[in-house]
């Protein structure tokens, strides 16, 4: 079917909430407002133009009020999700090796490509990331791009806690000056309405998932062991040219980062995974870091106190990553775990992002995901 198109993001609120059975809250209809009046003034020439930053708890409808907003624009304009962003943003800052303040001519070159700039799930937890945001919001700003983006957090606790967190603080502030802030909390999961279920999640069921690979890779070649995924190759239990089936050992606990994700989802319609333990763990004592240098400027750091990581933390790390990537490209992932979803990870350092997770993996259960 194809989608509808509208000339601007309230008049496709409007028909949603009218004709699609979509609830109405007053949180969404402030974002609405936020960003028709942002719509209106790019298409009005006016300057300079206030951007709009969107947050709140997981499901509260962030993401399709942007992308109506993305879909709606006559201007130029990308639409990212923050780990495309910033793969592209530490490629060609890689690119520019040599270039005086590569950060300006990155953003000169956005600048030039682009009016706006709408990326979901801004989350950050990465001192480089850090580092290199808290320069390269004020420029991006200077140089004319109008952002719009979500975020489960509010601007002021973007960060919190991370090393040499005061190198982020100018992007921080640079968030508030050129963007209007919009709490988006209704007060409910809009992704757990009801809806058809379609089952995409087993317990202890080790047979299930040959199941579904064998529906899903009917009249295809199959083939077992290394699959290469750009430079990398991972090591499958099956796979065929549209479906992927991985242990989650083969996947998660080996050095992938979002950029493979992206490659599988790229490749392949579905990805199976199974044998994924309970990731909760206590947490552990964090490390002391001594020492600490940022490129060519020495930073007076002392002892730093690193997360309390628990045992599982990095691997889950890389499938927050993958179900992120699968969500945002609707591919849908098969899984067959030791517990069921909600104890998933219940107990560790990555509680709170993890919980866009659940939501999402909760959604992945409904048959209208993927369509």
């Amino acid at each position: 079917m194809a989608r509808m198109t509208f000339d601007s993001p309230l008049a496709a609120y409007q028909y949603a909430t009218a004709q699609l059975g979509f609830v109405a809250d007053d949180a969404q209809r402030r974002a609405v407002d936020a960003l028709q009046a942002c719509h209106q003034a790019l298409h009005q020439g006016r300057s300079p133009i206030l951007g709009v930053y969107l947050w709140g708890p997981v499901g509260r409808g962030k993401t399709w009020l942007m992308d109506q907003f993305y879909l709606s624009l006559r201007v130029p304009a990308r639409r990212q999700h923050f780990h495309h962003f910033m793969g592209w943003v530490h490629q060609r800052s890689f690119q520019l090796t040599g270039t005086h303040d590569p950060l300006q001519a990155l953003a000169r070159e956005l600048a030039q490509e682009v009016r706006v700039l709408c990326f979901d799930e801004l989350f950050v937890n990465d001192i480089g990331d850090a580092i290199i945001l808290g320069r390269l919001f004020q420029v991006m700003f200077e140089e004319g791009v109008v952002m719009v983006c979500t975020s489960n957090q509010p601007p002021e606790q973007l960060y919190a806690g991370g090393f040499n967190r005061e190198r982020f603080l100018p992007g921080i502030a640079a968030i508030k000056q050129h963007l209007q802030v919009v709490a988006v909390d209704g007060g409910e999961d809009h992704r757990l309405h009801p809806g058809v279920g379609v089952q995409r999640y087993w317990v202890d069921q080790p047979d299930a998932l040959a199941a579904v690979f064998n529906q899903l890779s009917e009249g295809q070649a199959v083939r077992h062991g290394e699959v290469s995924v750009g430079h990398r190759c991972i090591v499958a239990v099956q796979a065929s040219d549209t479906v992927l089936w991985c242990r989650y050992a083969d996947l998660c606990e080996q050095p992938l980062a979002a950029m493979d994700f992206m490659l599988l989802c790229d490749r392949f319609k579905a990805i199976l995974l199974g044998e994924v333990p309970n990731l909760s763990a206590q947490k552990r004592p964090g490390r002391i870091a001594r020492g600490t240098e940022d490129g060519v400027q020495r930073v007076a750091a002392g002892d730093r106190e690193l997360p309390e990581l628990s045992v599982h933390d990095d691997s889950v790390r890389r499938f927050i990553a993958l179900v992120d990537e699968c969500y945002d490209r609707k591919v849908p992932l098969f899984i067959e775990a030791k517990v069921p979803l909600e104890s998933l990870y219940t107990e560790g350092y990555l509680e709170f992002p993890f919980r866009r997770t659940l939501s999402r993996l909760q959604e992945m259960q409904l048959q209208r995901f993927g369509v």
